[in-house]
């Protein structure tokens, strides 16, 4: 437990870490770098493009990771003024739930301490719990986060191509460019930055497509309207369409969360339908 609440803080620091590293990487190396003249570069040229289209990503990842944060799952426990040695306060504290609870597909978080409704699971990159308050503003921090990384991988292969006059046309050239990069390293012959924006393409790319993997499955466990704790525990859960359950999630405004960072507003289909 002792680790898991020390990985709880180091992976948002960390994250927050890559995001600055990459944000001054981009703006003051690689987008530079494409202006060959600046005094006559056209108004849509490629860097102003690329540019503009890595701050869109950034603010939309950046700002759906706040939004997880503040809209975080509401503790369901507060109002059940249980006792201390009640059995359903252990069944609680144990990660499961009693069969007589009066709260159905909801876990509680022995990191956060705190009993969520429709809890998918723990996020330690925003040291929070992922549930339904906050489900449709982590989908989009993933989306873009893994867009924002596979931009910057672009980019930074632009900038070795044309810093190290190499071609990666052949798809081998970027499997071998680690080891051929150390090698160069250590003999003197490659730059400390240059060695740094190398290791920082491996990072983007497996940042990159592990957010693009995770966006995926928690889409398919969507429309089949589960979570991850109830795809873990086994639990069966009512079949409906799937129309409805991305609704349920994304809300009628999808477009808009598709566009910028808003809060989620997945509930208003359920309220909707208590009404």
């Amino acid at each position: 437990m002792l680790v898991l609440r020390l990985l709880n803080v180091v992976a948002p620091a960390y994250f927050l870490c890559i995001s600055l590293v990459t944000f001054v990487l981009q703006i003051f190396l690689f987008i530079p770098s494409m202006f060959r003249d600046p005094s006559t570069t056209p108004l849509f040229s490629p860097a102003l493009l690329h540019g503009a289209l890595f701050l869109f990503l950034s603010a939309n990842a950046l700002g759906n990771y706040v939004l997880v944060i503040q809209s975080s799952p509401e503790d369901l426990g507060k109002g059940l003024n249980l006792g201390e040695g009640a059995e359903v306060v252990v069944d609680w504290l144990d990660g499961s739930r009693s069969p007589g609870s009066a709260l159905p597909s909801t876990h509680f978080c022995r990191l956060c301490a705190r009993v969520t409704q429709r809890h998918d699971h723990h996020c330690f990159f925003t040291g929070n719990c992922i549930g339904s308050r906050n489900m449709r503003n982590f989908i989009m921090f993933c989306l873009y986060t893994s867009l924002a990384c596979l931009d910057s991988l672009v980019a930074g292969m632009a900038y070795i191509s044309a810093a190290l006059s190499m071609s990666f046309a052949n798809p081998l050239a970027f499997l071998t460019l680690l080891p051929h990069s150390i090698s160069q390293f250590f003999s003197g012959a490659l730059l400390s930055s240059e060695m740094f924006v190398i290791l920082m393409l491996y990072l983007w790319l497996g940042i990159g497509l592990a957010c693009a993997g995770f966006c995926c499955h928690q889409m398919l466990l969507i429309l089949r309207g589960q979570t991850r704790y109830q795809v873990r525990k086994g639990m069966v859960v009512r079949a409906r369409p799937w129309r409805e359950n991305l609704q349920e999630v994304f809300g009628k405004r999808w477009l808009l969360g598709l566009l910028i960072p808003v809060l989620n507003v997945g509930n208003d289909y359920r309220r909707q339908k208590e009404k």
